[in-house]
This record gives C-alpha cells, sequence and structure tokens, in this order.
C-alpha cells in the first residue's frame, strides 16, 4: 500500500555498507531490565555545560567497559544519543547528521503524535536490573550537574517477549545479520557513519477499554493471532480503524522499508497505569517519520485506546565519534577540527 508522504523518500537500500562493530548497541537485544531516560541541558554556561559532556563521553564508555567486566554474564547494552536542539547548543556551527531536526508534533483524524522535546537520551538494558541502576547511576553523576530529567521510565521484558496489551512484539522488526543495514548509517552520510537515528515515544493505554474487546477485535486491531502469532491476512486487517502492523507498514517504490523496534512494556500496577516505550532506530528518521504520519492518516487502532505522552528524536552518534566528540573535535576553534571527509570504517 503506498502513500502519499512516501513518494519523496529514497527508495530503500538494505546492503549499503555499514561497520556493526563501531555502532552502538542499536540493533541488538531488546533486554530483560530496561531505563529509559530523557534530559534537559540546563542552559546556563555553554562552555561548561559542553566540557561536562565531553567528560561524561570519555568516561561512559569506560563505565560501560567496567560493568561488562565486573557483571559479564548481564549483557549490558547502552545507546546515548542528543536532540538536533542539543546539537546547536553544545556543538555550535559543527556538522550535524543531515536528517536530525527537532521532531514536530504529528497530527490527524483526531489522533496525536506529540512533540515533547529532549536534549540527551539514555538506553541502558541489561539481564538485571542492578546492573542498569549501577550504569546509570554513575552516569548522572557527571550529567545531574547540568540537566533536569524530562522523563524516566523502567521497561521489562513482559513474559516470553509480549507488548503489555498481550500480543509478541518486534515480530516484523529485522533481526540477526538483517538489523545493522536498517539501523546503522552507512556512506550515504560518510561523516556520520555508524550512527543511528533514535525516535521515542511514550505510549499510555486504557486498559480497561482494551480487555473489554473480544480477542477477535483485539487480533483485528494488531494484526497478528494473540497466541499463535501468525498474521492474518490484508483483508481481516484493513478495517476502519486499521490494524496496527498494517498502519505502519511503509513502502517506498514498491518496496518495505524497516526499522529496529525494541519496544517494551513498562506498569504502575496498583496505579492501574499501563504503557508501552516505543524506540525506533532507522539508517534514515525520514522512514520512521513516514511509518508515524501513514498512522494517524490511516487511523491506526491502538491510537484508539493510547495516549501518547512524549516524542523527540535523537542522533546517536558512532563509538568512534562518540572518541572525537569527548576528545574536544566539534568545539569551537578546536585544535583538532572534526574531519568533514571522514569516512566509514570498512566492513
Amino acid at each position: 500500500m503506498a502513500d502519499s508522504n512516501a513518494n519523496n523518500l529514497a527508495a530503500p537500500d538494505s546492503a549499503h555498507p555499514v561497520n556493526p562493530g563501531n555502532a552502538q548497541d542499536v540493533y541488538k537485544d531488546v533486554g530483560r531490565s530496561v531505563n529509559f531516560t530523557v534530559l534537559n541541558l540546563n542552559r546556563k554556561d555553554q562552555n561548561d555545560e559542553r566540557a561536562r559532556i565531553e567528560e561524561f563521553l570519555d568516561r561512559s564508555q569506560a563505565i560501560i567497559r567496567s560493568l561488562r567486566i565486573r557483571a559479564d554474564r548481564e549483557h549490558l547494552l547502552v545507546a546515548i544519543g542528543f536532540s538536533n536542539s542539543a546539537w546547536d547548543w553544545l556543538f555550535p556551527g559543527a556538522p550535524k547528521p543531515k536528517e536530525l531536526e527537532d521532531f514536530k508534533t504529528i497530527a490527524a483524524n483526531g489522533y496525536t503524535m506529540p512533540a515533547t522535546g529532549g536534549d540527551i537520551f539514555l538506553h541502558v538494558r541489561a539481564k538485571s536490573e542492578d546492573v542498569v541502576f549501577e550504569c546509570m547511576s554513575q552516569f548522572m553523576q557527571f550529567l545531574r550537574p547540568i540537566t533536569t530529567v524530562l522523563d524516566e521510565t523502567h521497561g521489562f521484558r513482559y513474559l516470553e517477549g509480549r507488548a503489555i496489551i498481550g500480543f509478541i512484539d518486534g515480530t516484523e522488526a529485522p533481526s540477526g545479520p538483517d538489523s545493522p543495514p536498517w539501523a546503522i548509517v552507512g556512506d550515504e552520510d560518510a561523516q556520520f557513519a555508524g550512527g543511528s537515528y533514535a525516535f521515542l515515544q511514550k505510549w499510555i493505554h486504557n486498559m480497561n477499554f482494551w480487555e473489554n474487546l473480544s480477542t477477535d477485535e483485539q487480533e483485528k486491531a494488531v494484526g497478528r493471532r494473540k497466541f499463535s502469532d501468525l498474521e492474518l491476512s490484508d483483508d481481516q486487517k484493513a478495517q476502519k480503524p486499521m490494524a496496527h502492523n498494517l498502519a505502519s507498514k511503509l513502502e517506498v517504490d514498491g518496496d518495505e522499508v524497516k526499522i529496529i523496534r525494541m519496544n517494551v512494556p513498562f506498569s504502575y500496577p496498583a496505579l492501574n497505569q499501563n504503557g508501552t516505550m516505543f524506540i525506533g532506530y532507522a539508517q534514515h528518521w525520514d522512514y520512521t517519520k513516514a511509518m508515524c504520519q501513514q498512522m494517524v492518516d490511516r487511523q491506526d487502532y491502538l491510537l484508539t485506546f493510547s495516549e501518547i505522552k512524549t516524542g523527540q528524536l535523537f542522533f546517536v552518534p558512532s563509538r568512534d565519534l562518540l572518541d572525537k566528540m569527548a576528545g574536544g573535535a566539534f568545539a569551537p576553534n578546536s585544535p583538532e577540527p572534526f574531519d568533514t571527509q571522514m569516512k566509514p570504517n570498512p566492513t
């Protein structure tokens, strides 16, 4: 199914060269215990905040290495990203990823995906909560003096990988060796090869409404069988509101494009507050943005019983680029300015 909002997108190139070993953890394991944190810079002293971010970027990599030694079976994974507005504040005049922008609210048919801002994105996950806690606690020693918390949400693996609404999540996302080309920027933006565009939303679901639907109606809403996970036919999914997996499916020039979803549920049972942290990593932000537009245009069934509370785009630099940023290469008048001709590392 083609949409006008996809007409101006570049055709997918899943074979573009990438170096997965140079990327942050943007295509691996969703995790069992997960922390999503979004911070705002205080914007009081630009030079001091940039210096502290450079120190954090340097020390964060040592913290990650140390915890992987100390808790070698816990599979600690981390991604650190910056928004467009943070990039402009911290690194004025420096080169910027081609598709990095401030996310703007998307709305249609009475549904809204709000833009709520945020400067720094932390996505930390591991097999156990204590390792996530230790990593975040050490990170915040460096970030707390210059930031305020916009949102912190703790997610978890629900049973055999189900969403909070009871369906298996991530079935259609690329996995294994198929993942990196969809998640990681390649030589189409050579200065920022190895990076990734991360889009984060916090969804709150009306579970009373959802649980009063029949299983058949729930399956039509998601587009899959609840227990076997088999996909329904397009005819079964093409209702109004439309099944989620059809509403969000994006095709460009007849080819389906993908992003890497690492959604996790969160819940406060006593408060009857249940939701999903949606996180999508992509080679192209334009793909994720077009998927979101389709969801409101096609009246995705999930939007009928959900409220989206947050939304922001971040760029997650490669590990090599983090090292350059930590070394001050993006600072104004740096003695070692960022190499605008940098090429991606060979695969």
